[in-house]
C-alpha cells in the first residue's frame, strides 16, 4: 500500500489547484480570448488629411494584376530632367511629401511609387516579395508613363537603394526593357550587406520562423514607432503625427501581415551581393552615396569608407544644371 499523508492524502499525487483559483483562470480565458480576437481584427487607423491628400493626388496602374500606387507631377518648364524616387522599408512614397514641391520647381517630371507590399499598393499574401519584382514594377511604371526612353535621375533610400542597384545592373547589361539611368543618388541603405546590422526584430522576422506570423499580427503603433525611431538621429525624430501617418500607410490593406515576407530582401542582398555591389563598381553613371553614421545600415567605418570611395570616383554632374550635391540640397 502507498503511504498516506497525515490527512490521508497520497503525497505522490499532484494536488489540484483550489476551486477559487481555477475559477479565476476560467474568467481570464473568457475575457482574454474575445479581447485578443478583437485586437487582431482592429480596423486600420484613419488616414490623416495629409495622407488622404497624397493618395488623392496620385493614381494607380496595374502590374501583373497588382494595383500599384504612384504620383507623377509635371514640374519646371524648360527642364528635361526626370526624377524617380524610390522609398525605403517599411514606409511608402509619402516619405517624399515634404520635398515634393521643391523637386517640382527644379525638375521636369517627378515620379514616386509605392512598391508592391507598401503604402497604397496591393499587399498580396502569401507572396514571394523580391527586389527583382520591385525593379520590374519601376520599369513597368515608366513604360506606362511614356518615360522609358528618357534619362532617369534615380533617388533612392534604404530598401529603395537595392532596387536602384538592380535597375543599374540591368541598365549596364543592356537588358531589354531596362530604363536609361542618367544619375544615381543613394541614401542610408545597406548597399554593402556585410556591413549591414539588422535590428533584432528584423532578424527574427526575416528568418520566417514560427514567431514571425505571431509578431506581425501583434504589431501595434507603440512598438512600430519605438522600433522605427531607433533608426532616426537624435535631432531628426519624426513627430507623433508623422509616425501615425507611417503606421496608417503600413496598416492599409493589412500591410503589417506581409512585413516578414518583405524582409527577405536582407537575405537577397547577401545572396546577390556581387550582382548589386558589382553594378556600382562597374558603372560610369554619376552617383552619390549619402550615409548617416548612426544609421544601422552604416554601422562600421569600413562601410562609410567604401561608400565615400564610390562617391569620390563619381563626381560627374547629373546634368548641365544640377549636380548630385545640388540634388541633395533639394532633398533637405
Amino acid at each position: 500500500m502507498r503511504a498516506l499523508g497525515c490527512c490521508g492524502a497520497d503525497p505522490t499525487v499532484p494536488r489540484r489547484p483550489p476551486r477559487r483559483m481555477r475559477g479565476r483562470w476560467v474568467w481570464v480565458g473568457l475575457l482574454g480570448v474575445p479581447l485578443l480576437a478583437l485586437y487582431l481584427h482592429l480596423p486600420p487607423p484613419r488616414l490623416s488629411p495629409e495622407l488622404l491628400s497624397w493618395r488623392s493626388s496620385g493614381a494607380f496602374f496595374t502590374y501583373k494584376e497588382r494595383s500599384i500606387f504612384y504620383r507623377d507631377s509635371a514640374g519646371a518648364v524648360g527642364s528635361s530632367d526626370v526624377v524617380v524616387l524610390l522609398h525605403g522599408f517599411p514606409t511608402s512614397s509619402y516619405d517624399w511629401n515634404k520635398i515634393w514641391e521643391g523637386l517640382t520647381l527644379r525638375f521636369h517630371r517627378v515620379v514616386a511609387l509605392d512598391f508592391v507590399g507598401f503604402g497604397f499598393s496591393d499587399k498580396p499574401r502569401p507572396h514571394r516579395y523580391s527586389i527583382f519584382e520591385q525593379a520590374s514594377i519601376v520599369e513597368g511604371l515608366l513604360r506606362h508613363l511614356g518615360l522609358h526612353r528618357y534619362g532617369i535621375n534615380l533617388v533612392s533610400h534604404d530598401y529603395g537603394d537595392t532596387v536602384a542597384q538592380e535597375l543599374l545592373h540591368r541598365y549596364e547589361h543592356n537588358r531589354t526593357g531596362s530604363i536609361l539611368i542618367k544619375s544615381l543618388c543613394l541614401s542610408n541603405g545597406g548597399i554593402f550587406p556585410e556591413t549591414h546590422r539588422p535590428r533584432l526584430i528584423q532578424k527574427v522576422l526575416k528568418d520566417g520562423g514560427l514567431l514571425a506570423p505571431i509578431i506581425t499580427r501583434l504589431m501595434n503603433f507603440f512598438f512600430f514607432s519605438r522600433g522605427l525611431g531607433a533608426v532616426f538621429g537624435p535631432y531628426t525624430q519624426p513627430s507623433q503625427a508623422e509616425y501615425w501617418d507611417m503606421w496608417a500607410a503600413v496598416r492599409t490593406n493589412d500591410g503589417h501581415l506581409v512585413v516578414d515576407s518583405i524582409l527577405q530582401y536582407i537575405n537577397q542582398r547577401k545572396k546577390h551581393r556581387e550582382r548589386w555591389v558589382g553594378a556600382l563598381k562597374a558603372t560610369s553613371v554619376p552617383q552619390e552615396c549619402f550615409p548617416r553614421p548612426r544609421c544601422p545600415c552604416w554601422m562600421t567605418t569600413s562601410a562609410t569608407t567604401r561608400s565615400w570611395r564610390i562617391q569620390r570616383a563619381s563626381s560627374t554632374p547629373i546634368s548641365a544644371s544640377s549636380t548630385p550635391s545640388e540634388l541633395l540640397l533639394a532633398l533637405c
